[in-house]
C-alpha cells in the first residue's frame, strides 16, 4: 500500500512522467505480504524504488534508453500532437516559423534558435521533428514547439548533401508548407545552418505570394530588382530553397502544389543525386506568371558563397546583413568550424539564450 501511495504521489507531481510501474518493481511474494511503514524491508524497497527512479528517468526521454516499451505519458501526448495543434499553438500574428530537423542537427537548432530569440521571434517557431528522438527532446526542454509527421526517419543518420537520405529528408519540405498554408498561416522556413543578424520580417515588403533568396554568387547593385532572376544555362534560375516566405494565398499553395510534382517527376537517383531545390527552381520557373514572386535583397539575405568568401563585399555591405546562411560548404564539422571562424557559432558562450538551453 506504502509502494502505491508513493507512486501515485510521484505521477501527480509530474503529470508528463510515467514512472516505473509496481507490478515490474515488485515479487509476488512481496504483493501478497502485508508491509509495515516502519518495516524494515519496506525502507529499502523504497530506497531502492527512489534509486532506479534517480538513474533511469532522466533517460526516459534520450534515444539511447535501452528500454523502448517504457514510455513517459508525455511521450504518447508527443506523438498524437497534431500538425494544426502545433501550429494554433505557436502562431503569432498568424504567423509560423518552420525548421525541420534530424537529431543529429540538434546543435544546428539550438545555435539557430539562439539567434532567432535575439530578434524577439523564438515564440512562434515550430520544429518539424524528423524523427522521434528530436520530438521528444524538444519537447521536453520547450513543450509544444515540435511535432512529428509521420513517417519517422532515422534518427541517428546524418545525411549528407546529395545522398538519397537527404533528398528523403528535404523532398518533404513543400508538403509540411502547404498543410501549414491550408490552415491559414503565413510561414517562413529557415533551414537551421543559418543565424538571424536582423528581424527578417522588415524587408518583406509588400503583400506578395512568395519571398526567397538568391543562391547565386555573382553582385547584385544594391537596388536590383526583386523579379524572379532570368533562367540560367541550365533552363532554371537559382534560387534557394533554405528561405521561404509565403501567405496563404491561392498562389503560394500553387507554388507549394507545383513544386511536390516536379520533386515526383525527378526523384534521387544515383545518376542525377538530386536534392529539393531544382524542383523548387522549376516550380518557380513555370508557374511565375500566375504566383505574385519577390526576391529578397542579396546584400540582407547573402549565399554562403558570397558572404564567407568575399570580405570586400561584406565591408562594403556591413550593417546591412539579416540572415547569413552557410551553404557552400559540405559536411557537419566544416560547418561548425567556419561559424565558429566568424564568431556566429553562438552555442558555446550563449546556449542560455535558446529557449533549449544546453543540450547535453
Amino acid at each position: 500500500m506504502a509502494q502505491q501511495q508513493f507512486l501515485h504521489q510521484r505521477q501527480i507531481q509530474n503529470p508528463f512522467t510515467n514512472p516505473f510501474s509496481s507490478t515490474n518493481l515488485s515479487s509476488s511474494s512481496i504483493t501478497n505480504r502485508p508491509i509495515s511503514l516502519l518495516n524494515r524491508n519496506t525502507l529499502l524497497l523504497l530506497l531502492a524504488l527512489l534509486v532506479i527512479l534517480g538513474v533511469f528517468l532522466p533517460w526516459a526521454g534520450s534515444p539511447l534508453f535501452p528500454f523502448p516499451n517504457i514510455a513517459s505519458s508525455s511521450q504518447s501526448k508527443w506523438r498524437e500532437y497534431s500538425l494544426t495543434q502545433a501550429s494554433k499553438f505557436v502562431a503569432k500574428n498568424g504567423t509560423v516559423i518552420v525548421c525541420a530537423v534530424s537529431y543529429p542537427y540538434l546543435p544546428f537548432l539550438n545555435n539557430w534558435l539562439i539567434s532567432v530569440s535575439r530578434q524577439k521571434h523564438q515564440d512562434k517557431v515550430l520544429v518539424i521533428a524528423e524523427d522521434y528522438a528530436t520530438l521528444y527532446k524538444v519537447n521536453e526542454k520547450w513543450p509544444g514547439h515540435a511535432v512529428l509527421i509521420p513517417p519517422a526517419l532515422d534518427s541517428q543518420t546524418a545525411h549528407k548533401f546529395g545522398s538519397q537520405g537527404f533528398f528523403n529528408f528535404t523532398s518533404r519540405r513543400p508538403k509540411h508548407l502547404l498543410q501549414i498554408l491550408e490552415l491559414g498561416y503565413n510561414v517562413m522556413y529557415n533551414d537551421v545552418d543559418m543565424v538571424w543578424l536582423q528581424d527578417p520580417f522588415k524587408y518583406l515588403e509588400g503583400k506578395h505570394d512568395a519571398y526567397f533568396m538568391d543562391d547565386m554568387t555573382a553582385i547584385k547593385p544594391l537596388d536590383h530588382s526583386h523579379e524572379l532572376p532570368p533562367p540560367g544555362p541550365k533552363g532554371r534560375p537559382y534560387i534557394c530553397s533554405c528561405m521561404i516566405f509565403l501567405r496563404p494565398t491561392n498562389g503560394a499553395k500553387l507554388l507549394m502544389k507545383k513544386w511536390i510534382e516536379e520533386l515526383q517527376v525527378q526523384p534521387w537517383s544515383r545518376a542525377k543525386k538530386a536534392n529539393d531545390q531544382p524542383g523548387f527552381n522549376w516550380a518557380l520557373n513555370k508557374t511565375a506568371h500566375q504566383v505574385d514572386l519577390y526576391l529578397l535583397s542579396q546584400a540582407a539575405f547573402p549565399t554562403g558563397g558570397l558572404y564567407f568568401k568575399n570580405k570586400t563585399w561584406v565591408k562594403e555591405t556591413k550593417g546591412k546583413h539579416a540572415i547569413i546562411h552557410n551553404n557552400y560548404i559540405v559536411g557537419f564539422e566544416k560547418k561548425i568550424k567556419r561559424f565558429r571562424d566568424y564568431g556566429l557559432w553562438l552555442v558555446d558562450d550563449h546556449a542560455s539564450e535558446s529557449p533549449l538551453g544546453k543540450l547535453e
